[in-house]
């Protein structure tokens, strides 16, 4: 099975490399006619290969050798350091200001004398941190709150608290863009309407997508409920976020006290909130480069038992990840997050485009731009870089090419699985903005969507905190598929099969819109080709 699987892989990634191009010649067709027709895509190749094939053989199918794989003890040299340096200033900076910020109007106005060098930049108010710090202490209580609360459930009833979290989003978008309407904030109104209807669109183009979605996570929670030290982890990190997010917040309070303009303050919370994103991914991955490097261990020492374990794996994949490839993981939290979810926007558009030329026309060209970034940063290289120690840029090219050549590509991009969990973590800041803008409106109806939006942020960034562990571990399962489909194999021979029937299908797909596109072009030329004959 293993054999068939890699070489339907090579014959998709033949269609891959040639179809999408201008596929000009004849040869393309009659050459992947004949390699399909032979492929071991048929029950009978299937048993065939299963026979020829012992578990040892099968498994040295693959691209890396089990001789390549890490050990706990390898060591490891520093990587992308020059963001480290980075990272580490811009926390210095930012704390600094936050600190400035808060103490500056802390129980008494301009306590240290600020104004005097803004030029007459804030105008003359009384307003005081405290005001203003409890709002956030809410949403950030009940950002951990459902943080913590949602990962339980996740691992007790996974399909439905999905399910729920898929369908109840686009409720709960177009909700609030009602109260935003009655409010009079006409701008956020308009902002949550319209993604309410990005949200519904975006569910109906990936509706027979989510059976499979379900499939893996259901799998990658199993994985990590079996492994309550990757819990405590995650429980640490937030509580850590938490810490954070106190100063943020008192700093930020600051802000919302000072006399400045409502144009200032917003670029202000904007500077901040950036900063706040970067700290919030930077946390994200490296739990998610723990999760990655227990994940592997557990699928080469086949199910993970104790005694077949290396000691204290979590501790070594955490002291890999806050020292030697910290400063990968600073440098591509920067980007990664947001090139991901364009990319999931965009394919859901581009799957449900008709005969609208010029539209898809444009909607082709930020595919294959976001593509080419997919390519630099990408969620699976800190696998690599958890498993490997490679800096950021080699983890992601090598992470992508690995899926693009033995064709689990096609897998990845049909699976929905992130842009779920992404869901649940919107729904999570939803509801802590709304209960901080909420009471913010009967104390300081002015500042409402200042501190909603802000509110919003921190709750999503402590519910992607819980959220990134089951994440991890999907990913990590995608590239030890594409690395050696023997490890999953022997991990969970009923999930192996599965994940390779749906290979099996997605390669067929691919192979059916290829020699579509080589017909229709092939149709286009001969209509050309009639038009010059009849002209001359």
């Amino acid at each position: 099975m293993t054999a068939a699987v890699f070489l339907s892989a090579r014959t998709a990634f033949i269609f891959g490399q040639l179809g999408e191009a201008n596929l000009n010649s004849h040869f393309l067709v009659e050459f992947v006619g004949g390699l399909m027709s032979n492929s071991p895509f048929s029950s009978s190749s299937v048993s065939s290969y299963d026979s020829a094939l012992g578990p040892s053989q099968a498994s040295m199918v693959g691209i890396h050798l089990t001789s390549q794989r890490p050990s706990p003890t390898t060591s490891r040299r520093w990587r992308d350091v020059f963001w480290l340096l980075i990272y580490l200033l811009h926390l210095i900076l930012v704390g600094f200001a936050l600190v400035v910020f808060g103490v500056n109007r802390f129980r008494k106005p301009d306590r240290l004398n600020i104004s005097k060098y803004t030029m007459g930049f804030l105008q003359d108010k009384s307003g005081l941190t405290e005001e203003y710090w409890p709002f956030y202490g809410v949403a950030g209580g009940v950002g951990a709150f459902l943080g913590c609360t949602w990962l339980l459930l996740l691992c007790s009833s996974a399909i439905q608290i999905l399910k729920l979290s898929v369908h109840l989003l686009t409720t709960y978008l177009a909700v609030v863009s009602v109260l935003c309407f009655w409010a009079k904030q006409f701008f956020w109104g308009v902002a949550f309407a319209s993604a309410a209807s990005l949200q519904f669109l975006y569910v109906i183009s990936v509706i027979d997508r989510l059976p499979f979605t379900m499939l893996v996570l259901q799998r990658a929670v199993q994985m990590v409920w079996k492994l309550p030290e990757l819990l405590r982890a995650a429980s640490l990190f937030i509580l850590l976020m938490l810490l954070w997010l106190s100063l943020w917040s008192f700093g930020v309070a600051g802000i919302l006290a000072m006399g400045i303009g409502i144009s200032g303050s917003w670029w202000l919370l904007l500077a901040f909130s950036v900063s706040l994103f970067w700290t919030g991914a930077v946390l994200c991955n490296i739990v998610h480069a723990v999760v990655s490097g227990v994940v592997f261990l557990i699928l080469i020492h086949s199910g993970g038992e104790a005694s077949a374990m290396p000691p204290k794996p979590v501790f070594e994949s955490f002291r890999h990840a806050v020292t030697t490839s910290f400063g990968s993981i600073c440098y591509g939290s920067l980007f990664t997050a947001a090139i991901r979810t364009m990319r999931w926007k965009i394919r859901g558009l581009r799957s449900k485009i008709g005969g609208n030329e010029c539209l898809l026309c444009c909607v082709d060209f930020l595919f294959h731009m976001v593509e080419f970034l997919v390519r630099w940063f990408n969620k699976y290289a800190y696998v690599q870089i958890a498993l490997y120690g490679k800096n950021f840029n080699h983890s992601a090219k090598d992470a992508w090419e690995l899926f693009q050549s033995t064709g689990v590509e096609a897998l990845v991009a049909y699976d929905c699985t992130g842009a779920v969990l992404f869901m649940g973590t919107v729904l999570g800041g939803l509801v802590s903005g709304t209960c901080a803008a909420v009471w913010t409106r009967f104390k300081h109806p002015e500042r409402v969507a200042m501190v909603g939006s802000t509110s919003m942020l921190m709750g999503m960034i402590l519910v992607g905190l819980a959220m990134v562990m089951v994440e991890s571990a999907v990913t990590s399962i995608y590239v030890c598929f594409a690395e050696d489909p023997a490890l999953i194999d022997r991990w969970d021979a009923a999930f192996f099969a599965q994940l390779s029937e749906k290979l099996q299908q997605r390669l067929q797909h691919r192979s059916a819109r290829c020699r579509s596109a080589v017909a229709t072009h092939r149709i286009g030329e001969q209509i050309e080709a009639a038009a010059i004959a009849t002209a001359v």
